[in-house]
């Protein structure tokens, strides 16, 4: 069996945000055909999981090295001085970089899964080098650049951005082979990366609610719904947005409405919004989403600016619950507006979707089933990792016949 090494910038557990599920998906994928050796830093409250997670781990060997590199204006200049984007700075110990340097000759494979994480491949590795981008994560500082607020942190984001579009296209043109959602894969080709050896993945949600029964518009209640980790800043900027811009319009014509929000994380930002405003409540994690989704008649995923496939989104399409959210919510997406999911550009658009998904029972049915059939279709996490193992293969095995002629020429050399 070929040996991976999977590195990863913080620890994929527990799977409550859209990026350690898809992680700790793939890290089980990925062990069912190879051995694989799980490396990443512990940040936050990782060091708490670490017992339960190799509980559940399917790695054969695990290295961790705590680390506390908070994002601050030091840090950031830190990082100019490493040369290195802030996130990377923030991801790198030079213990765990040594131990990972002293086995990586063991492995055929080393899976960098998100930029972050490159340093930590030593330069003399000779195995496939592949990169799993999660996002294009430059577009997440840039659009959030262009957001009102302080000038100096709207030109530090610019100037972020630029630093992290030219890391991202450094790994993706350092790897053999590179996993990046459609979207993102054409940004990665516009930047020089050889788009032949990009193929493509998706962040996806929780297919198994494929097999749930359709929900019924007579048992929903006069309620909006909203799932997403709350300490993600493009979800609480979102959200702030949605309660003081596009909520008093709901309001106004639909005075008893109610919105849940569920999600670890809201700071006193959102805490604050909320107390501002009727009708709104913080639920925080909730163990048992499905008693949300049966209490509420839309969700909505109010995003101004991140990258990739957004889960929150393509969970609700799988439940069947009618979805309103915006451009950027929608990206990566093969859905079209007013027949899988309603896209709204500013607040008055939004709060007139949610308005027509609240009351039109005939397009709810609609929403409802094109949503499901769509996910069915196309967004099935089966579907998505037959296609990768093919495609990761196929790469391994070019390289390995690309090896063997120089193998071959030392033995002759030798004798």
């Amino acid at each position: 069996m070929d040996k991976l090494l999977f590195l990863t910038p913080e620890l994929p557990f527990p799977p409550q945000s859209g990026g350690k599920v898809k992680s700790l998906k793939l890290i089980n994928a990925l062990a069912e055909r190879y051995e694989v050796t799980l490396a990443c830093p512990l940040k936050g409250e990782d060091a708490s999981h670490l017992e339960s997670f190799h509980r559940v781990s399917p790695c054969v060997k695990h290295l961790h090295a705590p680390l506390d590199v908070p994002r601050s204006a030091r840090s950031l200049l830190t990082s100019y001085t490493s040369g290195w984007p802030l996130n990377v700075q923030r991801t790198f110990h030079p213990m765990l970089a040594a131990q990972i340097e002293s086995i990586a000759g063991q492995f055929d494979v080393v899976m960098m899964d998100h930029y972050e994480v490159f340093p930590y491949v030593p330069r003399s590795f000779e195995g496939l080098r592949v990169y799993h981008a999660h996002n294009a994560y430059y577009k997440i500082w840039s659009r959030y650049a262009t957001l009102p607020g302080n000038p100096a942190m709207r030109t530090a984001a610019w100037m972020e951005s630029v630093r992290v579009r030219r890391c991202e296209s450094r790994v993706a043109r350092n790897a053999d082979l590179v996993f990046a959602a459609p979207n993102d894969a054409s940004e990665l080709a516009s930047a020089g990366v050889d788009a032949r050896k990009i193929r493509n993945t998706f962040h996806l949600g929780d297919d198994r609610q494929l097999d749930l029964p359709e929900l019924r518009f007579s048992e929903t209640g006069k309620k909006l719904m909203y799932v997403g980790f709350l300490g993600w800043e493009p979800n609480a900027q979102g959200l702030l947005w949605f309660i003081d811009s596009v909520w008093p319009l709901l309001l106004h014509h639909q005075p008893d409405l109610a919105f849940d929000i569920v999600g670890k994380g809201a700071d006193e930002r959102l805490r604050a919004a909320v107390a501002r405003h009727s009708g709104i409540r913080l639920r925080g994690f909730v163990e048992d989403l499905q008693t949300v989704y049966r209490e509420s008649r839309v969700s909505v995923a109010p995003l101004l600016f991140g990258s990739g496939m957004k889960v929150k989104v393509l969970d609700s399409m799988a439940r069947g619950i009618p979805t309103v959210t915006t451009p950027v919510g929608a990206e990566g997406i093969a859905a079209e507006s007013g027949r899988h999911l309603l896209i709204a550009e500013d607040a008055e658009s939004m709060a007139n979707q949610v308005l027509t998904a609240l009351s039109c029972r005939g397009l709810w049915r609609r929403l409802q089933s094109e949503s499901r059939a769509l996910v069915r279709d196309r967004y099935t996490w089966s579907m998505l990792f037959d296609n990768m193992h093919r495609d990761l293969r196929l790469a391994l095995d070019r390289h390995q016949q690309c090896a063997e002629p120089d193998i071959t020429a030392s033995a002759q050399h030798a004798g």
